[in-house]
């Protein structure tokens, strides 16, 4: 074989026809964020991609996500991606999601795709960004590797994340692909709104309330907490920004003592939160064990009533059941980042959607910094 005749990978090439920038984004989704990409189309941003997920008895392609009898699964893209943009919405939210990611990628970029736009409501393994104990695996960083291994070939590719646990993990993908941090300030900036007015309305013992009535309620103080200095920052700078909006908004932070390898008390909060509703901000919530503990503490000191604001509800099994069951919480906003916030939404857990958010960023092909 000569030189001539290796092939060069497509990344490498001059694409033969040039992408067709005029033309919208074709959007697709894994199986769980299905719902997302659906909300997201609403904002006409994107042509919708079709994916088949199986074969009906005549064999021919089904939409519908039905394993073969030995649990594998089917994938047929029934859209043509030859040069043009796409954008894949998916998490890592499970084993099974994750390789769906995979999957989608690695046959766009079979398919011809120019440019590949990976939109990651939520990024599973964030807190396993680094070893801690000789021989542990920095999971975060494999999955980020192995999504780069399936976008190598393709000639522009990009991941978006929203409000990352740590902004260390965006740089562990390869291969020269872009990673956007999409910050999730509009949405917790008008939850935190919602929640104030929610908090008068029921002091003032009122159905609804007029613009006067939300005029006063907005102008009342609140406390904007973390639940400890890890989130410092974040609190800090969205209170800057609430404040900024016309929003009474104070920020506060627990101060904690470690007892023991496990254990650690609350020594001191940064805030006098007497007498005012203290909104509870973090990035995600798991267990809510660290959660309810900051509650009750904030509790303890006077708080009127205590609310939590988190982009991320994971909420395995047992978790929303364990904030409700505190009696620490008034409600509790969560953004529709993961399935699981979807599929629990009710009274108590108030979802509000990232769609639009992500939508514009992903369209643009680029986050705006904030």
């Amino acid at each position: 074989m000569t030189q001539s005749d290796k092939k060069t990978p497509r990344s490498r090439r001059q694409p033969q026809v040039k992408l067709r920038y005029g033309v919208k984004p074709i959007l697709f989704a894994s199986v769980g964020y299905e719902y997302m990409a659906k909300r997201m189309m609403v904002t006409g941003l994107f042509e919708e991609g079709v994916l088949a997920r199986s074969m009906d008895s005549k064999g021919n392609p089904s939409p519908a996500d039905v394993p073969f009898p030995d649990g594998e699964r089917y994938l047929r893209l029934m859209t043509d991606v030859e040069d043009r943009c796409v954008v894949i919405v998916a998490g890592t939210v499970d084993d099974r999601e994750t390789m769906d990611l995979l999957d989608l990628c690695h046959k766009m970029e079979e398919a011809g795709a120019e440019e590949i736009r990976v939109c990651i409501p939520y990024f599973g393994y964030s807190t396993m960004e680094r070893a801690v104990k000789p021989g542990e695996a920095v999971k975060a960083k494999t999955r980020a590797v192995l999504i780069s291994a399936m976008l190598r070939g393709v000639p522009k590719a990009s991941v978006f994340m929203v409000d990352m646990h740590t902004e260390g993990q965006q740089h562990y993908f390869e291969h020269g692909i872009k990673t956007h941090h999409v910050y999730a300030k509009p949405v917790i900036i008008e939850a935190a709104k919602m929640l104030v007015l929610n908090d008068y309305r029921q002091r003032k013992g009122l159905k609804s309330l007029n613009a006067a009535q939300k005029k006063a309620a907005l102008l009342e103080p609140f406390v904007f907490a973390s639940t400890d200095t890890g989130r410092v920052k974040w609190v800090d700078s969205l209170s800057r920004d609430m404040v900024a909006l016309g929003l009474k908004a104070e920020p506060a932070f627990i101060i904690k003592r470690r007892t023991s390898g496990v254990e650690t008390e609350v020594q001191d909060i940064s805030a006098d939160v007497a007498g005012k509703l203290v909104i509870i901000y973090d990035d995600m919530v798991r267990t809510g064990g660290s959660l309810v503990k900051a509650a009750k503490a904030y509790l303890d000191r006077g708080a009127s009533g205590v609310v939590a604001i988190l982009t991320h509800g994971v909420l395995p099994p047992g978790a929303k059941k364990r904030l409700m069951d505190s009696g620490v919480f008034k409600s509790v906003v969560v953004t529709d980042s993961h399935p699981q916030a979807v599929l629990q939404a009710d009274d108590f857990l108030l979802v509000q959607s990232i769609a639009d958010l992500l939508a514009v960023a992903v369209s643009k092909g680029r986050a705006e910094l904030v």
